[in-house]
């Protein structure tokens, strides 16, 4: 029990203020919503500052240092921050609405039932099925899916006597849910890198971006899929083979459903309102976890326990996302106001990236992203902080859908590769190994051949969207 549960109850009550501010914004219905956000977000950064680790206080005083700069040379200063803290505000909300579906997917037995069967399957279909399964769950448990999989993986990899064989299997069948993951970051509606891009590329849109950012998410998923069937250990000793476990139809179908329900709602209130993906996903995702979450609770005790997790999850599990929440607010806040710092600077410098060719432009956008996760740069803070120094999509003859493409592949390769992602530190932490071992060593050379295939895709891409 903590000292302070009153400070976990102020901390929660802020976060859900935020998410519902946000959603009256972003639903119309109240425009006074916008002005307001701010507040709980300072508030909320103020509590978290004197419960997190060091590494997590830096971001908050460069945060600082940032507004004092724009404060005392900025006759805007009072627009660049508030704008900064709207971007604060809008990923504390997103972060909270998508954390609901964790918490109703934790106790489901169905999805348990679910992982445990992919996690189970024969080696000939092991690795496909989890990259599959990966992708399914990331999008109903975000990184849940790794801690969830992994946990069943680790639980499953140990049935064959030889440690060998353990290791490797180990090995493969958790880059497989990882790969499945990442895969998911370049089209999910729910994913960071499909929302914060569409924020700061003007023009660019989920639904205009989810066909070729698919095909994004294919590369990632089946040059995993090569690499390890080409490179596939050889055993002196076989290991012993495993039977098939289950109905594969009647096991996956809660996933399967779940999935369509998520993705229909969305699609259906885009269409008839018109809404940004992101506005309807902050409202639509916790309004399915308190469905789920009430339906697990026997019939006459549903509205009971649904105010039960609840109240837990607003006082109890929001707050101790606090080491997340400060990274990811302070990460939207740093980027937005340091942008805005450096356009004006980096336009009076004669730095023109538009003289540059287009293809050059996104190609980089592939691995820039990559390339500064191992810098230690969350991939929130390379892109907003990247995004006003780029030339319009219009300057580069390019849409922005292009753009979008371009960004998000490179955000998705991030996540295999930056020892500073969550993606390697869980996998390491189930593997025993360290983020920067997963990152290099095991994902090294497949980050760098996946970023050359996405490179040529979103050239390729752009150049059918100019014609």
């Amino acid at each position: 029990m903590r000292a302070h549960p009153w400070l976990d109850r102020f901390i929660g009550l802020m976060l859900i203020t935020i998410t519902v501010l946000i959603i009256l914004r972003d639903w119309h219905i109240a425009t006074w919503a916008s002005a307001v956000a701010p507040i709980p977000v300072v508030l909320v950064v103020a509590m978290f500052f004197f419960e997190v680790r060091f590494s997590r206080k830096i971001f908050v005083l460069v945060g600082i240092g940032l507004a004092i700069w724009a404060g005392a040379t900025r006759e805007d200063w009072r627009d660049i921050i508030l704008g900064g803290l709207a971007s604060s505000a809008f990923i504390a909300a997103f972060f909270s609405a998508l954390t609901t579906l964790r918490n109703a997917a934790d106790t489901s037995p169905a999805i348990r039932t679910c992982g445990r069967y992919l996690a189970n399957q024969p080696p000939g279909r092991r690795y496909a099925a989890l990259t599959l399964g990966g992708q399914a769950f990331s999008l109903l448990l975000n990184y849940g899916s790794i801690v969830l999989l992994g946990s069943l993986t680790m639980a499953s990899k140990s049935n064959d006597p030889n440690p060998e064989v353990n290791a490797h299997r180990a090995r493969r069948m958790l880059l497989a849910i990882q790969r499945g993951f990442i895969s998911t970051l370049a089209w999910s509606p729910l994913s960071f890198a499909v929302a914060i891009t569409t924020t700061v590329i003007p023009g660019a849109t989920w639904p205009k971006a989810v066909l070729p950012s698919l095909m994004t998410g294919a590369i990632v998923a089946v040059v995993g899929w090569f690499m390890d069937t080409a490179f596939k250990p050889k055993f002196a000793t076989p290991p012993a083979p495993r039977e098939d476990n289950g109905d594969t139809i009647k096991t996956v179908l809660p996933l399967v459903f779940l999935l369509a329900l998520l993705v229909g709602s969305v699609t259906f209130f885009y269409v008839t309102t018109g809404f940004r993906i992101t506005g309807l996903v902050t409202l639509i995702v916790p309004v399915i976890a308190a469905s789920w979450i009430a339906i697990q609770a026997p019939s006459g005790r549903r509205l009971t326990n649904l105010g039960r997790r609840a109240r837990d999850y607003a006082f109890q599990d929001l707050p101790n996302y606090r080491s997340e929440l400060t990274l990811l607010i302070m990460a939207g806040f740093i980027g937005s106001v340091g942008g805005a710092m450096l356009g004006p600077i980096a336009a009076n410098s004669g730095l023109d990236l538009s003289q540059l060719p287009t293809w050059v432009i996104l190609v980089a956008l592939v691995w820039f992203i990559p390339l500064t996760g191992q810098l230690g740069m969350n991939p929130i803070l390379s892109v907003v902080l990247m995004a006003p120094i780029l030339p319009s999509p219009a300057a580069l003859g390019v849409t922005p859908t292009a753009v979008m493409v371009a960004i998000t592949a490179g955000w998705t390769m991030s996540g295999a590769s930056s020892p500073y992602t969550a993606t390697t530190m869980l996998i390491g932490n189930f593997a025993g190994k360290s983020a920067m071992y997963v990152g290099l060593r095991w994902n090294g050379v497949y980050t760098l051949f996946t970023c050359a295939v996405l490179s040529v895709w979103v050239v390729l891409f752009s150049t059918l969207q100019i014609g």
